[in-house]
């Protein structure tokens, strides 16, 4: 479950770094550091996850469910993974997509 746990978190962060077409050498820097507070991953494997995620596709829903499911009543961790991603949003250019994605998976989190 932890990897599944990994990789969607991953996925959830590397998805703004892909829709914005951000530089990756730019951003690995920030997504590494993200991914070995969260997961203990060295620079270079969050480095390699990076640009095998922003290789393939992926049902972003679908990671957002695991999530959701892995975290269950944590709402601490759940703010601390929105806190991450609006990290990545500020990281560089930021757009309306970028929000639009943030507060969906506001919502799925933390469903009103």
């Amino acid at each position: 479950m932890e990897k599944k746990i990994k990789e969607s978190v991953g996925t959830l962060l590397a998805h703004i770094i892909k829709i914005d077409k951000r530089d990756l050498e730019k951003e690995a820097p920030l997504f590494c550091d993200i991914m070995g507070q969260n997961f203990d991953c060295n620079p270079e494997e969050a480095k390699t996850f990076l640009h095998d995620i922003m290789e393939k596709d992926y049902d972003l829903d679908k990671h957002v469910e695991i999530i959701n499911q892995a975290l269950a009543d944590d709402k601490l961790s759940k703010y601390h993974l929105l806190e991450q991603l609006n990290h990545i949003i500020y990281s560089d250019k930021i757009s309306e997509e970028d929000y639009r994605i943030f507060e969906n998976i506001k919502e799925r989190l933390f469903p009103s």
